[in-house]
């Protein structure tokens, strides 16, 4: 297994230009819980089977629960979360990314972090690199991820473990150089992370193979 690092650059891009491009990333991920909604409430005006409409009306709880799951994880994941301070609680962090993954059914999620509180960049960055690797999880698997805080700095650990992990290329540069020429929508969050480290001074290191997926970042302690 091979461990990649580069050095850290300086993000070229500017506020407008991300916020875009995360925009439409949440847009992207929410296109599919909301058209079937939409889907559902049109079959419940039309259908008069008991049964069937008892179908629709799970189909649109459903639908309903994944794309607040989906909204309160890109809250914290991309957003202010203005309502947090200067710390997010660590189990609001854990809620939001089990919910991301609760509707596939395919991942297991292992929760690690020490502490219950994390500060807003460090909790950002823990969210989106456990992002990179549950999507990783093209098959499924196990999804671990751990944090702790000491006298150095905070250390963050992603664990993406399944039949088969794959790692878009263009993410993995863009996740560990920040190359501002290759964000696009998809590559948003991996954009996020990176500045994120890097604006700390800290960096972000990765290894891989073909079941096993470990990112990891150091967030040194200022002050």
């Amino acid at each position: 297994m091979t461990i990649e690092k580069l050095p850290a650059k300086q993000p070229r891009m500017n506020a407008a230009d991300i916020a875009s491009l995360l925009c439409s990333r949440l847009c992207h991920d929410l296109m599919s819980p909301v058209g079937a909604l939409n889907n559902g409430i049109e079959l419940l005006a039309d259908e008069q089977d008991p049964d069937m409409r008892v179908k629709c009306m799970e189909l649109l709880a459903e639908s309903a629960r994944t794309s607040a799951n989906k909204l309160k994880f890109f809250r914290l994941a991309f957003g202010a979360a203005g309502g947090f301070g200067e710390a997010i609680d660590t189990g609001e962090a854990r809620s939001a990314l089990e919910g991301l993954f609760s509707s596939d059914g395919r991942t297991e999620i292992g929760w690690m972090v020490a502490g219950g509180k994390l500060p807003k960049g460090a909790a950002k960055l823990l969210l989106n690199l456990a992002l990179i690797g549950g999507d990783a999880l093209v098959r499924g698997g196990r999804l671990d991820v751990g944090a702790e805080q000491g006298a150095d700095g905070i250390e963050i650990a992603i664990r993406a473990e399944g039949p088969r992990v794959v790692l878009d290329a263009v993410v993995k540069a863009m996740l560990l150089d920040g190359a501002s020429d290759l964000v696009e929508p998809r590559t948003a969050g991996a954009w996020l992370a990176h500045t994120l480290a890097a604006e700390a001074g800290g960096a972000v290191q990765l290894s891989q193979d073909e079941t096993v997926l470990v990112i990891g970042a150091h967030l040194p302690l200022h002050g």
